[in-house]
């Protein structure tokens, strides 16, 4: 493989190269990061937000944004919690997806039918969303859930988090979805160029709802892990997430202008995020760099992708 070839497949896959280099590098600095216990718990750190990112990959695609994925989690988090209390898991957890499904439809209509800049809408919908947690838990926090709900953030199979595998099957469904379906095809001609889209016959509205009701679902799934881990659902829930599934998009080699970015890069973009966080809390480095040294990773990335 000569060295033109290399360098395309560096630029293909930017996040894959990024993490196996971060990586490396902790590994040098800190013999306990290559632990598989150490591994685990970055995986299952980062299972949380690169579900949400997933949604968020398909948002970006499309040529959106989604700003209130933070919101939606905290909103699906509690009422789900106080569902739960009166003791029904089943029906919590169907109420969770159902909040998720309702704030993305109510997202892509009014991005698609109204027209106004995902920007926009989904900023205003992330403030209501963050105003309806607060009235309805006022401020406090809901815990005390039943064990049968807390495996799902606390549990295993073989060793392995249930919140590993659950980010795993949702990063299966995400790629097959934008890899071979129709859906997934319309996702990318809508970023790409949705004047085009349109005149080619693609239902616009139609399928910018969907792709924002995945993004909520998705927001309400991570939820979920959340709030069984810590056995708790916090009004506070999800701040600052929305950052973090963009980052993890971008660091995947999306563009954000939409038509480019894949599940793969996504999940690798999250990865290069945890182990960050991980190996810095190995090296005791103080958590006041930490997003300093985050922000400069993010920087650095966007700029080698940057095409001339």
């Amino acid at each position: 493989m000569n060295k033109n070839v290399i360098l395309k497949k560096m630029k293909e896959y930017p996040a894959i190269v990024g993490f196996i280099g971060i990586s490396i590098f902790f590994a040098i600095l800190s013999d306990r990061f290559f632990t598989f216990s150490n591994i685990i718990n970055v995986f299952r750190q980062v299972s949380i937000q690169a579900i949400m990112a997933f949604g968020m990959t398909m948002v970006i695609i499309s040529g959106g944004i989604d700003l209130s994925v933070g919101s939606i989690f905290a909103l699906s988090a509690v009422i789900m919690a106080s569902i739960l209390k009166g003791g029904s898991v089943i029906l919590g957890i169907v109420v969770a997806l159902l909040i998720g499904a309702l704030m993305g439809f109510a997202n892509g209509f009014i991005v698609a039918k109204g027209r106004i800049q995902p920007f926009i809408v989904t900023l205003a919908t992330m403030a209501i969303g963050r105003s309806l947690t607060l009235v309805y838990t006022q401020g406090m926090p809901i815990t005390g859930l039943p064990s049968s709900f807390r495996i799902i953030g606390r549990g295993d199979l073989l060793g392995i988090p249930y919140p590993i595998i659950i980010m795993l099957g949702m990063f299966i469904l995400i790629w097959f979805i934008l890899s071979n379906t129709k859906l997934g095809l319309y996702t990318y001609a809508i970023g790409g160029n949705e004047t085009a889209a349109k005149l080619s016959g693609v239902k616009i509205i139609k399928y910018k709802i969907i792709i924002y009701m995945i993004s909520g679902v998705l927001s309400a799934v991570s939820a979920m892990l959340l709030t069984a881990r810590l056995n708790s659902a916090q009004p506070t829930f999800g701040s600052g997430y929305e950052l973090d599934a963009i980052a993890a998009v971008v660091l995947g080699g999306a563009s954000l202008s939409g038509g480019r970015g894949s599940v793969i890069g996504t999940i690798f973009g999250a990865l290069i995020m945890g182990v960050i966080n991980n190996g810095l809390n190995l090296l005791n480095v103080s958590p006041f760099y930490q997003q300093a040294v985050k922000g400069a990773v993010i920087l650095i990335a966007v700029l080698l992708e940057r095409e001339d």
